[in-house]
């Protein structure tokens, strides 16, 4: 203790010799008061704290040496300033590095902390996870045998990820569902593809789905963009489900469809971190309606592009409210191999609202599944009577068959390029999402025509 003790009061005797540095006769004697208080109020605090180590080394039940009851006390100062601060030993920062720059075994789930609970944000699409039917909302009670109670984002992280083709359990809280649901994984390398596109059947709608933003985003959309220019009457921007990811492709996305002003600030304590975004007039496709698609898992860069569109009245959100999250988080080595995760700014949209804690408000709230459609009772009757008399055409058809097969076959790789209208009404979301866009369409025709 001697040590520490020691520490602390080298530390103070450099502030205290700062300030007889400072303080020359010229200074104000109310400023010196000042210097003087923030000296006294650090000292009460550090010699507090040293005495609450030194009481845990002595007392606590069982035996803790020195570095773990700091490792601790730092655990537990950064947990409490918000969800996405933490410390991270030398162990956890290395399996950071490992996560960001290697490639690893996982489960494809983005997970933050929501009310102190261990939340999917959303679930990749196309992964493991996704596959197993996880959901964004679902709040992770266990992963394997273990609580998820008072862990941090990096521990959990660190038990879901594993060596490809594992197996993991995670027991989860499903809103509307009675009781617990244990859904069994496998992990394996994350690999999807961020961007894809598809065409709304006996349309002019170009539907364009973004799963996260990684490096490739901006490039891939306007590689469709360009591909169909000309062909476009109106765009459906599918969000939802998309965690987040890279800022500078979350602005260059913003940019495609809005020619100025702000897209997004970032701001914080330290005026030469402040940044402000603004879109740039050329390559802008302003004329095109747009409608984006977001939900719950739609988290940070997601909500940075709906909601900056949604500013700038350039696109009609649709579906639920995000996720809610919108501060910004730097890696700081402190040393023997450890760092900090620190939130050090929080997002502002053009409008100056933020995200954090909030989301985005859709313009129509739409939720998921089908679209209740009342079946016509002749159509019906009509339908069967036609399956009767198909069914007594069978023997002439037989010449038929290869033929049909073939085409068939044809027409399900199109298929793969193609939301058919049955589809629609299959997701509710998105059919509100082209009725919506219809509109658009038609409004804007009607502007443009007077």
């Amino acid at each position: 203790m001697k040590s520490i003790s020691l520490a602390v009061a080298g530390f103070l005797s450099t502030i205290i010799g700062a300030t007889l540095i400072i303080n020359t006769p010229m200074m104000a004697k109310t400023e010196q008061k000042m210097h003087t208080r923030i000296s006294q109020d650090r000292l009460e605090a550090l010699a507090k704290y040293t005495k609450v180590i030194q009481t845990v080394e002595q007392y606590y039940v069982d035996e803790l040496n020195i570095t773990d009851i700091v490792n601790k006390s730092l655990e537990g100062l950064l947990a409490n300033l918000d969800a996405h601060s933490s410390f991270m030993t030398k162990k956890a920062f290395k399996d950071m590095q490992i996560q960001t720059e290697g490639e690893f075994g996982g489960l494809g789930i983005t997970v933050g902390m929501r009310d102190g609970a261990l939340t999917v944000i959303s679930p990749i699409e196309g992964t493991p996870a996704d596959k197993a039917g996880m959901k964004a909302g679902d709040i992770i009670l266990k992963i394997n045998d273990k609580s998820t109670l008072n862990m941090t984002i990096d521990e959990a992280v660190n038990l879901m990820r594993g060596k490809p083709g594992t197996p993991i359990e995670l027991t989860v809280v499903r809103k509307n569902e009675p009781k617990p649901l244990v859904i069994k994984i496998i992990r394996d390398i994350i690999k999807v593809d961020s961007v894809y596109t598809k065409k709304i059947e006996d349309t002019d709608i170009l539907y364009i789905r973004v799963t996260s933003f990684d490096k490739k985003v901006v490039r891939d959309v306007k590689k469709a963009l360009a591909k169909k220019r000309g062909k476009i009457g109106g765009i459906i921007l599918d969000l939802r489900n998309n965690p987040g990811g890279l800022l500078n492709q979350a602005v260059g996305l913003v940019d495609l469809f809005v020619d100025k002003g702000v897209i997004v600030s970032q701001k914080g304590r330290i005026k030469s971190e402040n940044q402000v975004y603004k879109a740039t007039k050329p390559g802008t496709y302003k004329e095109i309606p747009l409608v984006v698609l977001v939900n719950g898992g739609s988290a940070s860069a997601s909500e940075i592009v709906s909601g900056a569109l949604q500013d700038h009245k350039r696109a009609v959100i649709v579906g639920e409210k995000t996720f809610g999250k919108g501060s910004v988080q730097v890696i700081m080595p402190i040393g023997h191999g450890e760092a900090l995760r620190l939130t050090v700014a929080r997002y502002y949209l053009p409008s100056g609202r933020t995200i954090q804690s909030k989301g985005v408000e859709p313009d129509i709230e739409a939720f998921p599944g089908e679209v209740n459609v009342v079946k016509d009772q002749f159509e019906i009757k009509e339908r069967e009577l036609k399956k009767h008399l198909t069914t007594e055409l069978e023997k002439l058809e037989n010449a038929k068959k290869k033929k049909a097969k073939k085409a068939e076959e044809e027409k399900k790789k199109k298929d793969k390029k193609l939301i058919r209208k049955e589809d629609l009404f299959k997701d509710n979301q998105l059919k509100t999402a082209v009725d919506a866009l219809k509109v658009l369409q038609i409004t804007q025709g009607t502007q443009k025509g007077k």
